[in-house]
């Protein structure tokens, strides 16, 4: 399959893109380049390749849930800017 310059008239005047004739020519050709890439990629045998999601390996992120110790309430609250009765004090939203 082969790109035509009327091809790539035809999707800028879609996208309402304002080509030139030189912008016409290189998309053209760099179409083609990519769609020559892509036969050869189809040409490639990948039964035996197993399906990914990503390219590189993936694990589960999850950790044990596990009880410690909390951070002292004083030092939590040291650097707020508002605080009131041991709470960290925010502007109400509703």
């Amino acid at each position: 399959m082969k790109i035509e310059i009327g091809e790539v008239e035809y999707v800028a005047r879609l996208a309402r893109l304002k080509l030139s004739e030189e912008e016409k020519e290189l998309f053209t050709v760099q179409l083609n380049a990519i769609l020559d890439y892509m036969e050869k990629l189809n040409e490639m045998d990948t039964r035996a390749i197993e399906p990914t999601f990503h390219v590189v390996s993936h694990r589960n992120a999850m950790q044990e849930d596990e009880v410690g110790e909390s951070y002292p309430q004083e030092a939590s609250l040291e650097n707020a800017p508002d605080r009131t009765k041991g709470c960290f004090r925010v502007p109400k939203i509703i």
